[in-house]
């Protein structure tokens, strides 16, 4: 293994593809390693302030409202990925590799959410090899996991809670009858189901909608009104999204019908929890009240179903509606019915099951909607972790690791094989890039001596390319160099890591 802060920062590439092959052997295949979205890192973080953005496709690369001034363009997602053998780190600067935005605080749209999101430049560390608790822990506010694009996962809550009186944020309230974040909050998130808390962490508390139309599970997006919908056709297993604290993942709505056969079909897993209205042995809180706590909310809280006058919830009514707070809801499971057969997530939205990447099975968290694609509760995981969450944000590395996966301003270059139409047309060139940065290619016949003939290139995304005169007397070998970057919102200052790529990463390949 190599210490993390050893790698060379974009190493030189000369990639002679008519001379020579290079064998590469292929790693053992490890989710947590390769579930990672990293393929726009390079790619700044956008997003759209207001409607009228979003309706004329003005998306901004830098932004500023209230505490929030993000004057530099940050790159998207996960920026590095780092391994040892208990541990797996991520860095990301929080921002999601699709468009971020609007955000507002009513549905008629016309009062600005306050809050807009911040590159979090955030490491964190999640366990390589997850264990079931005995004890279950409590998910609590602020990040309990990541997605694999990096964004911020965030449990079921609000933060605000029934006091007896009147609803607090924090503890105030007690903590018995906590707010359901799709509930109250969802009118603030944008199109892919997400928003930011005042620190300007971009998060998602529900059906992280536009992730999974960036990794093809089921979710159409129109282009014309920028409106993500499902689309449950053809079904498939859906795709890994995220990674628990606790070590588990969080697969996408849709699994094998038989937990235990990969053959058995797939369908929309069906969540164990339904409303408290009378239905399905629930007690009917209309009618009788907030006067007890359904049996997987005493057991998360450690404490009895009955509750003193005190720690009563308000009467439901029209301001305090049924499903207002997360104990409006019962599981199932606790009410005669069977997981399995009468449905299939356990009070933690999750199962034993085998999946595509653990054909020998693995409990996993399955995100919760309904037949068209709504969230439904108890949305990404339920109140209390499954297993033991011991993954959480650190400052640093403390310890010998693998890099795994380096990208943003430090991604390596690779270039595309050159291609042309037909043999007298143009050859079009084609490389990764890093949005920012300013690239030239050089051409030579012998290898020896190279003569620009295109650039600077300024790329504005994640890839460039250049359109080349053919020279049909001789073979050229065509070199890509990036020979500038622009100022971007890098890593913290005290990142264990280098933040800026070397001025001379460059690629080459061959044509004729």
């Amino acid at each position: 293994m190599k210490n993390q802060t050893d790698y060379q920062l974009s190493p030189t590439i000369l990639a002679l593809a008519a001379l020579a092959a290079i064998s590469v052997s292929t790693p053992a295949k490890d989710p947590l390693l390769d579930s990672w979205f990293t393929q726009h890192s390079g790619k700044y973080a956008r997003l759209y302030a207001t409607t009228s953005d979003l309706s004329s496709g003005n998306a901004k690369t830098t932004w500023s409202r209230g505490a929030v001034n993000q004057s530099l363009p940050a790159y998207s997602g996960v920026q590095e990925i780092y391994s040892s053998a208990d541990w797996i780190y991520i860095r990301t600067s929080g921002l999601g590799s699709h468009v971020m935005g609007p955000w507002y605080l009513n549905a008629a749209k016309t009062q600005l959410f306050p809050n807009l999101p911040r590159n979090k430049k955030a490491l964190y560390r999640i366990p390589r090899r997850p264990v079931v608790a005995t004890t279950k822990t409590l998910t609590g506010l602020g990040v309990i996991g990541y997605f694999v694009d990096g964004v911020a996962m965030f449990d079921g809550q609000d933060g605000f809670s029934w006091n007896g009186s009147s609803e607090s944020g924090g503890m105030g309230g007690g903590g018995i009858w906590n707010r359901d974040a799709y509930v109250n909050e969802g009118i603030t998130f944008d199109p892919a189901n997400a928003h930011q808390e005042q620190s300007g962490t971009y998060h998602y508390h529900a059906n992280p909608i536009a992730l999974r139309h960036l990794l093809g599970d089921h979710v159409d997006y129109d282009v014309a009104t920028k409106v993500y919908r499902e689309n449950p056709s053809n079904l498939h297993h859906s795709p890994i999204l995220g990674w628990v604290r606790d070590g588990f993942p969080i697969y996408g709505p849709y699994g094998y019908s038989d937990p235990k056969n990969p053959a058995s079909g797939v369908r929309r897993m069906i969540s164990g929890f339904v409303l408290r209205n009378g239905a399905n042995g629930t007690l009917n809180l209309a009618a009788n009240g907030r006067t007890t706590l359904p049996a997987w909310a005493a057991r998360a809280q450690n404490r009895s179903t009955a509750l003193t006058a005190s720690q009563y919830g308000p009467a439901v009514s029209t301001q305090y509606s049924l499903g207002r707070y997360l104990q409006d809801n019962d599981y199932l499971g606790d009410l005669g019915k069977v997981q399995g057969v009468d449905f299939d997530l356990d009070e933690y939205n999750g199962r034993f099951t085998v999946t595509p990447e653990f054909p020998n099975g693995s409990y996993a968290y399955f995100v919760s909607i309904n037949a068209n694609g709504t969230p439904v509760f108890p949305y990404n995981i339920g109140r209390s972790f499954c297993g033991t969450p011991t993954g959480s944000a650190v400052q640093n590395i403390s310890e010998t690791v693998t890099t795994n996966f380096v990208g943003g301003a430090n991604s390596t270059l690779r270039m595309a094989t050159p291609a042309a139409a037909s043999y007298s047309s143009d050859v079009t060139i084609t490389w990764s890039a890093v949005e920012g940065g300013a690239y030239v290619v050089r051409a030579s016949s012998d290898l020896a001596n190279w003569t620009q003939i295109a650039g600077p290139i300024t790329a504005s995304g994640a890839s460039a390319q250049a359109s080349i005169a053919r020279n049909q007397s001789e073979i050229r070998f065509f070199h890509v160099n990036r020979t500038a970057l622009a100022n971007y919102d890098g890593a913290p200052a005290n990142a264990n890591v280098a933040q800026n790529a070397s001025a001379s990463s460059d690629s080459s390949t061959t044509t004729r």
